[in-house]
């Protein structure tokens, strides 16, 4: 047989694996035979040393050729040899830093199994601490040269925090004559380094070290190396083993008190130490539970084997610091306090007063020490009120209220006094503390306060707290005289749609205004007050007669029906008033307000821009509409609605597009309703948003339906004004979305004309984040307002839905065509699409064509179907052309 070659000895096996696996995976110092033993020798036979005696008995001799047999027990006793040597740890990494080997020696050492180790980064199983720098120098030693490094010791701290102190030896082993790897032959020697240092700290030392009440930390390169039972007790540690290894600042907040960070602190006090031998210093410490507290440390520094030493002697002084922090604060509060602050002895005569009594006062300290505490008191309060003060201070020590004080240049303000006794260790008085706040600008505070309490902030008019209060006492004046009171309950005629139209802020100048105007109307013993957005409530005190409250009611509304010329605009306003009389509509407040509220509504019913006498009737209707609302709102809750969707076609493939989601009410009496005897109610009592988003969940749930049964159809769905202005409409709809993982291209969220006509950076924001969830965008109704298609080229739209009121008498009406056809013409100028809702006839939809419409809905179409219907048993309907 011929000399071993190194791929025979790679595709040779090893207890049942391939050599090349023990190489790669698990044994690179097998792996490295070759390099560390120089392939070409060891296939001349020359891998040991010639002796006198054959390597291993029943082998060759030196110079003889190596056998494939001699060659594997050979490396077989070696991998045995490092694999199961207890107390050597051998591992290996490669010029990367990553771990190739790793006995079992290694893995009961620094507690990392072999599996954990393998593949790792060098760095991330074992730390050096501040020797990082040595130990890489000397690994690059190895690297440059391919010399072995001298064994030294190091200490060491492993993944899981173990300290340790390793005798190291390093090697490498080279492939071609250059080092692929580097082996670490590694021994414990932490007791031996244990031992070191138990002799310098002698028995002494020890026995006090032990005993000692105050915490004493033994350091070495700046980490715990032992800590006394004292030291385990205040750090609140298991054991000393949970100190050990671990720096000062691992023990300390990140930062101390100055600022500094802790463990550039204790770096800095620890040169200090060894360079004088020692230092004392207070440090804020931190337990093992996470406690602050303050210690006073003594730092001793020693020198052994030309290492630095030290011992650190603590002492907590939480309860010093407290006092003292206690003391300080109470003379920078004495001093610096806003509130004049004085003191007299227990005879009342001053002793001390801080520089803002000087200030406040204008007396100082020359003039006011040693007088009497009651000497400069202003004199406005009775003789009996400051009896009244020292009898309290006889029983409780303690008095405070407002008092009138004078000033040096004989100017009263208001004051707040608080008066206290102080006692000695004894329980007798010794001193008197008066601490004195001039509360001038507070009273003004309050009285402003109070005022816009009781008033709208908009208008300056009494609000709903001062009208109550008004209107009982002008209810006491009238049950004692008998006579009349009138409650006008006036609102603005469509205000919505101008604060739509042209914004808040010419909102807020009408609102003004109208107050103005009413204010003009009434005498001065009558009340005219706002009680929110564009509502006022008026009282008439001690009217005549009904007539007086009719002619007051005309009056007002004339005032009201007045042009305003506000910000550069022309308003024409009018309004309906609702008008009550006591005692004929009610005896107390609630029931007269209520009642001219329900008048109110009813002149709003009867065409608005007019005023209403309350009278039975129209609280019968009332509570019947309060019964509608209340069925709404239980509607919600138990889930009473329904969607039915109308189909979008094509008009040049007649094909089907869409589906419009429309909402249905299942009414318990009145049966099925449609939006137009419920949407209005329900925009007014606030319950468009949850209905809003029901719709919407509704819409996508079923456009998911459909899309698992192979029709993709996109459903649009209509925002509600108050939809669109709630914040992060985007985001609810994103949910939605993922909750039923629908695609946004099959969603379409239509818009009223009256949103886009508010225009402004926050609707714009809105469309775009919409937009980039890849919904689609319709304006619907449009023609109804008063935008302009050229303003829409800012928005991010994609359809254009023609208001169906056009489509009416579009083949009679030379102006509703006309409309149409600018609508068609200048949409697609803007590359939108347009859809005419309400399609009767067959003669609109040939106009419509003509025109080059994309879209229709509505009759001709085909009528409104339910869901189940639309997904399910019209599922042939849908897949029409």
């Amino acid at each position: 047989m011929g000399g071993l070659q190194a791929s025979d000895l790679q595709r040779a096996t090893f207890g049942g694996c391939l050599v090349s696996d023990l190489i790669s995976k698990q044994s690179p110092a097998a792996a490295e035979m070759e390099s560390s033993f120089d392939c070409d020798a060891f296939k001349e036979g020359r891998a040991r040393d010639e002796r006198d005696q054959p390597p291993f008995p029943g082998q060759a001799w030196p110079g003889m050729p190596w056998t494939t047999e001699d060659a594997l027990e050979l490396l077989s006793r070696i991998v045995a040899v490092i694999e199961l040597t207890p107390s050597v740890s051998v591992h290996s990494f490669d010029r990367s830093g990553t771990v190739r080997y790793w006995n079992m020696a290694s893995a009961e050492l620094y507690g990392t199994p072999m599996g954990d180790a393998l593949g790792q980064p060098w760095s991330a199983l074992l730390s050096y601490g501040d020797k990082e720098g040595e130990f890489a120098d000397a690994v690059a030693h190895v690297w440059r040269t391919g010399q072995s490094c001298p064994a030294r010791d190091w200490h060491v701290r492993t993944a899981a925090g173990k300290a340790l102190w390793i005798n190291c030896a390093m090697f490498a082993v080279a492939r071609g004559g250059e080092p692929e790897q580097i082996f670490c032959m590694d021994v414990d020697v932490t007791e031996r380094k244990q031992e070191e240092i138990e002799p310098a700290v002698g028995l002494n030392f020890r026995h006090l070290f032990e005993q000692s009440a105050d915490a004493i930390l033994l350091i070495e390169d700046e980490r715990i190396a032992d800590a006394n039972p004292a030291a385990v007790r205040l750090f609140q540690c298991e054991n000393k083993e949970r100190m050990m290894g671990r720096a000062m600042a691992d023990f300390s907040p990140l930062q101390q008190p100055t600022g500094e960070l802790s463990a550039a602190a204790n770096a800095h006090m620890a040169a200090h130490a060894r360079a004088e031998g020692n230092c004392r210093y207070d440090w804020r410490c931190l337990t093992s539970q996470g406690e602050l507290f303050w210690a006073e440390v003594v730092l001793t520094s020693i020198t052994l084997d030309r290492q630095y030493l030290s011992y650190a002697l603590m002492r907590d002084i939480s309860v010093r610091k407290k006092s003292e922090r206690s003391l300080h604060l109470a003379a920078q509060v004495f001093e610096n306090s806003r509130d004049a602050i004085l003191v007299t002895d227990r005879q009342q005569a001053i002793i001390s007063i801080n520089r803002s009594y000087s200030e406040v006062t204008g007396f100082s300290p020359a003039d006011m020490l040693g007088q009497q505490l009651t000497v400069y008191r202003a004199g406005v309060e009775e003789q009996t009120f400051y009896h009244q003060i020292w009898s309290e201070m006889a029983v409780t020590d303690h008095w405070q209220g407002e008092v009138t004080c004078q000033r040096s240049n004989g100017e009263l303000y208001p004051a707040w006094m608080a008066l206290t006794a102080m006692r000695d260790g004894q329980g007798a008085i010794s001193n008197y503390m008066a601490i004195l706040s001039d509360i001038t600008e507070r009273k003004k505070r309050e009285e402003h306060t109070r005022h816009l309490a009781e008033h709208d902030f908009l208008t300056d008019l009494p609000n709903r707290v001062l009208l109550l209060d008004r209107l009982s006492l002008a209810l006491l004046s009238a049950r004692r005289k008998h006579s009349m009171l009138a409650i006008l309950f006036l609102d603005l005629d469509h205000f919505k749609d101008i604060n739509d139209s042209m914004g808040h802020q010419v909102g807020d100048l009408l609102l003004k205004e109208v107050a103005a105007r009413l204010i003009q109307c009434v005498r001065g013993v009558d009340t005219v007050s706002r009680q929110g957005g564009d509502e006022f409530l008026i009282i008439l005190a001690d009217i005549g007669g009904i007539d007086h409250a009719a002619n007051v009611a005309a009056s007002l509304q004339r005032a009201v029906s007045q042009v305003y010329r506000l910000a550069g605009v022309e308003l024409n306003v009018s309004s309906s008033i609702g008008v009550s009389v006591f005692p004929n509509d009610g005896q107390d407040m609630d029931t007269l307000i209520k009642n001219a509220d329900i008048a109110m509504y009813h002149a709003k019913e009867r065409g608005r821009n007019g005023f209403q006498f309350f009278n039975s009737e129209m609280n019968e209707r009332t509570v019947e509409r309060v019964k509608f609302e209340n069925g709404l709102r239980q509607a919600v809750c138990d889930e009473e609605f329904f969607l039915e969707y109308q189909p979008q076609i094509d008009i040049g493939s007649g094909a089907m597009v869409g589906a419009e989601a429309l909402i249905r009410w299942q009414h318990p009496e009145l049966g099925r309703l449609l939006p137009e005897r419920f949407i209005g109610v329900a925009e007014e009592c606030g319950l468009m948003i949850p209905i809003g988003h029901w719709v919407l969940r509704q819409a996508c749930r079923q456009a998911r339906i459909w899309l698992e049964s192979g029709y993709p159809v996109v459903v649009a769905v209509n925002l509600s004004v108050a939809q669109f202005m709630q914040k992060n409409l985007d985001g609810r709809v994103a949910d939605v979305l993922r909750s039923f993982a629908l695609p946004a291209s099959l969603l379409e969220l239509e818009v009223t004309e009256a949103i886009i006509m508010k225009g402004g950076a926050s609707v714009i924001r809105t469309l775009t984040a919409l937009r980039e969830l890849g919904v689609k965008l319709t304006i619907d109704d449009f023609g109804t307002g008063y935008s302009r298609l050229s303003f829409l080229k800012n928005y991010p739209i994609d359809k254009l839905k023609i208001d169906r009121s056009f489509m009416t008498d579009i083949t009679g009406n030379a102006d509703d065509a006309a409309i149409i056809t600018a609508i068609v013409a200048m949409a697609k100028s803007l590359k939108m699409k347009v859809s005419a809702e309400g399609v009767e006839t067959a003669a609109q939809l040939g106009f419509l064509r003509g025109l080059g419409c994309d879209q229709y809905q509505g009759f001709y179409a085909s009528s409104a179907m339910r869901a189940a219907e639309l997904g399910c048993d019209g599922a042939s309907w849908l897949a029409r052309p």
